[in-house]
C-alpha cells in the first residue's frame, strides 16, 4: 500500500505537526541489536522512519536492553553488558528524534542497580521500563522490584510498567495487571507511573487504576473501539494519558487514530499526544 493510500483517515500533516507528538512506547526489534550488535535495531528504526515522518512524531522513547539478562540470547546480552557503544548507537545516530528507558531486570538486583547509574544518572536515559514476560519479568509489586522502583526514583527516572489483564488469568508469572501496578504506586505517592496498554482490557484497566491519582495510562498494544479515549478522559482526566504508537509492531494509522479520531477537544488531543509526556519528563527529573 502505498503512504498516500494508508495516510487515509489521519488528520492532514499541518494538524498533525500541531499536535507536537512524542511517543512514549516504541517498540523497534524489541530494542536489542541482534546477534550482530547492530544491525538489527537500526534496521527496524530506519523501517519505522516513513511512518513516523507520515505521523509527524517528533520524539520517540523506546526501552533499550542494556545487558541485564533482559535478552534471552546470551550472545547479545554478553555484547550488552561488555560494549556500550551498541547501546548508544541509535541514540547518537537519531540525537532529536530518539529517547530511551532503561529495559530492568528485577532478577539481576546488582547488574540493574548499576544500570540504573550507568545510564540514567551519568547517562542519556530518561526512565525504566519493567516488563511483562521474558528473562527480566517480575510481578511489579514483588519487593525484588520495588527496591528497583526506588533506586529509578532516587535516580529522577520515569517508570513504565508493562501492564495487562488475560482471560483466563496471567499467562506467566512475571506478568502485572494496573491492578498491581496502582498497588505500586501507592507506596510512592510522590512518583508518577505509566500503566502501558492501559492494561489490555482497557475498561477494566481504567476502573483499576482511577483512584490512585499518580498512575497515568499508556494507549498502544490493544485493538481501537470506540469509546475508550472518550471514557479514559471521562475517569482520569486527559492530563493521566499518554500516547504510544508501538512502532512498528502495530500499525501506526491504528495506534494514531485512536486518539485523533475520538470525540475530544483539540486541546484534550494534544494533552494526550504529547504534552503530558514532556511534563512527565520533566517533572519526575526535578
Amino acid at each position: 500500500m502505498s503512504l498516500s493510500a494508508w495516510r487515509f483517515g489521519l488528520p492532514s500533516e499541518e494538524k498533525l505537526k500541531s499536535f507536537q507528538i512524542w511517543d512514549s512506547y516504541f517498540t523497534p526489534a524489541h530494542s536489542h541489536p541482534g546477534a550482530d550488535g547492530k544491525s538489527r535495531l537500526i534496521a527496524e528504526i530506519e523501517r519505522s522512519l516513513p511512518a513516523v515522518e507520515l505521523g509527524q512524531l517528533q520524539r520517540l522513547c523506546y526501552f533499550a536492553h542494556v545487558g541485564t539478562g533482559t535478552v534471552s540470547d546470551p550472545v547479545v546480552d554478553a555484547t550488552l553488558r561488555n560494549d556500550p557503544d551498541v547501546v548508544l548507537a541509535p541514540l547518537r545516530r537519531w540525537p532529536q528524534r530518539l529517547m530511551a528507558m532503561v529495559h530492568l531486570n528485577a532478577n539481576e538486583i546488582r547488574s540493574s542497580s548499576d544500570a540504573i547509574k550507568r545510564w540514567i544518572i551519568d547517562g542519556p536515559m530518561v526512565g525504566a521500563y519493567f516488563p511483562g514476560g521474558g528473562p527480566g519479568a517480575r510481578t511489579c509489586t514483588e519487593p525484588e522490584v520495588e527496591r528497583l522502583v526506588s533506586k529509578v526514583i532516587d535516580a529522577g527516572g520515569v517508570i513504565v510498567q508493562h501492564t495487562w489483564f488475560k482471560t483466563g488469568g496471567k499467562q506467566g508469572p512475571g506478568e502485572s495487571t494496573p491492578s498491581e501496578l496502582a498497588e505500586l504506586a501507592r507506596r510512592f505517592p510522590g512518583h508518577d507511573f505509566v500503566c502501558a496498554h492501559a492494561g489490555g482490557e482497557w475498561e477494566k484497566g481504567i476502573r483499576a487504576v482511577v483512584g490512585q491519582p499518580n498512575v497515568l495510562i499508556e494507549t498502544s498494544g490493544f485493538d481501537p473501539t470506540a469509546g475508550f479515549l472518550e471514557m479514559a478522559v471521562r475517569e482520569l482526566g486527559s492530563q493521566r494519558i499518554v500516547f504510544g504508537s508501538h512502532l512498528p509492531s502495530r500499525s501506526l494509522g491504528t495506534e494514531l487514530t485512536k486518539v485523533t479520531a475520538a470525540n475530544l477537544s483539540d486541546q484534550d488531543k494534544r494533552a494526550i499526544l504529547g504534552e503530558n509526556f514532556r511534563r512527565l519528563l520533566q517533572s519526575q527529573s526535578n
